[in-house]
């Protein structure tokens, strides 16, 4: 058999039964850690992995079903490394982190339910896949029922419930829920979907909970996720209470390793980094949600220089209020140009890197996804760059389309999805679920769970 450059096979070679797709004559830009871009270029698809990357004369016959990436960016499915699925967007705005917890959140938890909370998973999970995200990890409660969503919308979830076990926080998971849903629920929908361990926050939590919930991710062999350092007040409060700061706390309860992701990481120091760096923990970067609450930007190009992986979150819908990760990708370059006085930074590919090549790394999927590279798995999207606020583009030496990705492009410009090799969106419509019918529920369902806060005692 004769390959192409890199490694196709010929065309009219079928192998097996699977579906071939190739996605043809786009801007293939791979996210493969080299800046590498066909302009043309085009990516083979068979059954649910990559087979070829490579430029569109290698393709000349085929037995494929072509789509026409013209004017197309195809780059690989975004990565949500930190999102609460939720119902409370547009209601809980102004406010300060604590206060909005303690006013907002935290009683929408005490009022949530097992179909409420499925649900907004649902929405969730449909936005996210139509702005071209093809991987969330979404900490959030009642994950059973996330589970069934991803597994309907067709999206690839990392699954971490809110645990929390401080006297006031009994609302929240369990480490025995926890328990329940990694042996229902640790790999499913064909590995798709899968099951971490989740710690709410460090002040939610007795030191007993983290050591218990790193032991957890032992025996179950799977990853651990929690917040930290979203605010200054946290840092004082840190240090009043155990003498530490938080990450170092987070040491001494010993969470910090390779499988960990920390979501914000605002306010840390110098030894705080090195410390991620040293353990190979990794940093979900929120900039709206930084921005939103005032709570700070995150030391991200310190973070990147000692090769702390760090991908990008959208946070919560609430805190957002969208999911839309081309939007995410801009304001994580323009926090860092404005708080460093450094217009270097922020660099347009060093941010598609971090929406796609390292939130893989960080969650421990870069071996499965978050590059077009032959065996992956065939996570890929394409953004139409045809349209007034993408225009001109150039090619060859002007050539800018991550710029227009980073700055100009948002999901609706996200033309096709494909998630395992599996077509989810085409022509910028959902087709694995019916939108309308997963807007009506989720409106439903908010409705209910603002009735039943509303029932709840006033706490003094």
């Amino acid at each position: 058999m004769t390959h192409t450059r890199h490694g196709a096979p010929r065309l009219n070679d079928r192998q097996g039964s699977k579906v071939r797709t190739l996605i043809h004559n786009g801007i293939v830009i791979p996210c493969d850690g080299t800046r590498t871009v066909l302009d043309p270029g085009s990516v083979l698809l068979e059954g649910e992995r990559i087979v070829a990357v490579d430029r569109p004369e290698a393709f000349a016959t085929t037995d494929a079903q072509v789509v026409d990436a013209t004017g197309h960016a195809v780059i690989p499915g975004l990565h949500n490394t930190h999102l609460h699925s939720g119902l409370l967007r547009g209601t809980a705005e102004s406010k300060s982190l604590w206060d909005w917890l303690r006013d907002y959140v935290d009683p929408a938890h005490k009022a949530l339910t097992p179909d409420i909370a499925e649900a907004a998973s649902l929405l969730c999970y449909t936005e996210s896949l139509r702005a071209g995200t093809t991987s969330v990890m979404d900490m959030w409660r009642h994950m059973e029922g996330s589970a069934r969503a991803a597994e309907q919308v067709g999206i690839r979830a990392t699954l971490v419930p809110y645990v929390a076990d401080l006297p006031g926080y009994d609302y929240f998971e369990t480490l025995e829920t926890n328990r329940r849903l990694l042996k229902e629920y640790r790999t499913y929908a064909r590995g798709r979907v899968r099951s971490w361990v989740g710690l709410e926050h460090l002040f939610y939590c007795s030191e007993d909970a983290f050591r218990a919930a790193a032991a957890l991710a032992d025996e179950f062999d799977t990853g651990l996720h929690t917040h930290s350092s979203e605010t200054t007040w946290e840092v004082e409060e840190s240090l009043r209470q155990f003498g530490r700061r938080p990450i170092e706390e987070f040491r001494h309860r010993g969470i910090l390793g390779p499988r960990t992701v920390i979501a914000h990481c605002v306010w840390l120091d110098d030894r705080e980094l090195d410390l991620l760096a040293g353990t190979g923990t990794s940093v979900a970067h929120c900039p709206c949600s930084n921005m939103k609450l005032s709570s700070g930007p995150a030391r991200v190009a310190d973070m990147r220089r000692r090769g702390i992986a760090v991908g990008i979150g959208s946070d919560g819908e609430k805190e957002n209020n969208n999911l839309d990760l081309l939007e995410e990708m801009k304001f994580a370059s323009l926090l860092q140009k404005v708080t460093s006085l450094d217009p270097t930074t922020g660099d347009p590919w060093d941010i598609l890197d971090m929406a796609t090549r390292d939130g893989a790394r960080a969650l421990g999927l870069d071996g499965v996804t978050g590059s077009l590279v032959p065996g992956k798995r065939a996570d890929v999207v394409t953004v139409d760059l045809r349209a007034l606020h993408t225009t001109p583009l150039l090619h060859g030496d002007d050539f800018n389309a991550v710029p227009h990705l980073v700055f100009s492009a948002s999901a609706a410009d996200v033309d096709h999805v494909w998630v395992d090799g599996e077509l989810r969106v085409s022509g910028g419509k959902v087709l694995s679920v019916d939108t309308d019918q997963v807007r009506l529920r989720a409106q439903g369902a908010a409705e209910e769970l603002f009735r039943r806060r509303a029932a709840l005692p006033v706490d003094r």
